[in-house]
């Protein structure tokens, strides 16, 4: 009688996005034997190129550099998922040494970009078709629930001792079926406090605090903290030139002092933020 062949002797084929250490190859043609590469991010500014791939039936969202400064950030990355985990926060899965430096994988979540800055077809933020337009025609409460999700998870980043860096609506990916948000491209996150060595942060200028505009200035929690402060005052608005609120007073007052320009005059930590905002959120009289 043969005796079977011990489990531990079997050969076992190692995943090639999620097990793979190294590449020889270009990322490219590489992604294109694996699977079916069915999108393409090529036109970023960060100088990076992304893919959406699906192999044996799971999709992954694959972000690789184009050169050695593109993969300054990726290297931020690991860092930064390394250190924080939220249910919110797309997962780093891998890290792939390649030409350029790191290529990530992550798993690929179903949703929209709220805001595409490069990719086209580029839209206006007032286009009523782009999906930040159709996330502010969305009922109030789900809006709510995206705000809630993106300042916890902020929690979490502010206990792990990281600063948000470049943080806006792009980073937001919202499902309109299942009405649920998730966060992606969090690449300039890194450890606080430091100081801004260059003449700015990497970002959008709606969303940045002012002293991430100034050479040598401190950047700490309270950065964070006016950051989800811009957040909220543009995902809660109806239009995008901040003149229908959607809100109400007790929140919008929440806003205006997550937003002084005085860091100093900000809620000290992204908590103090959190229970502010919990509690003018409040239904009145609970």
């Amino acid at each position: 009688m043969t005796e079977p062949t011990p489990r531990s002797t079997l050969l076992r084929v190692p995943h090639p996005l999620l097990e793979t250490s190294a590449l020889d190859e270009p990322v490219d043609a590489y992604l294109r034997r694996l699977g079916r590469v069915f999108r393409v991010f090529d036109r970023q500014d960060s100088g990076c190129v992304s893919y959406g791939v699906e192999l044996a039936g799971e999709r992954w969202f694959v972000k690789a550099p184009t050169t050695a400064v593109a993969a300054v950030p990726l290297g931020r990355a690991i860092a930064f998922h390394a250190a924080v985990r939220h249910p919110a926060i797309i997962p780093l899965r891998n890290a792939i040494d390649a030409t350029h430096g790191p290529v990530l994988v992550y798993p690929w979540v179903d949703g929209e970009v709220l805001y595409h800055a490069t990719t086209p077809p580029r839209m206006s933020r007032a286009d009523p078709a782009s999906a930040i337009a159709r996330f502010r025609r969305e009922a109030i409460p789900a809006v709510e629930g995206t705000l809630d999700e993106l300042i916890d998870a902020h929690l979490v980043v502010a206990r792990a001792g990281f600063v948000a860096v470049d943080l806006y609506d792009g980073c937001v990916i919202y499902d309109f079926d299942a009405r649920r948000a998730a966060l992606c491209d969090l690449d300039e996150y890194r450890p606080g406090p430091f100081t801004v060595e260059g003449d700015r942060l990497p970002g959008s200028t709606r969303y940045m605090a002012p002293e991430e505009h100034r050479r040598g200035a401190r950047i700490d929690e309270r950065t964070t903290v006016f950051n989800l402060g811009r957040a909220v005052r543009l995902l809660l608005d109806a239009g995008d030139d901040e003149r229908a609120w959607r809100g109400t007073a007790a929140q919008l007052a929440v806003v205006a002092r997550a937003t002084r320009d005085e860091p100093s005059e900000r809620y000290p930590a992204v908590a103090e933020l959190a229970a502010a905002w919990r509690a003018a959120s409040r239904p009145t009289g609970s």
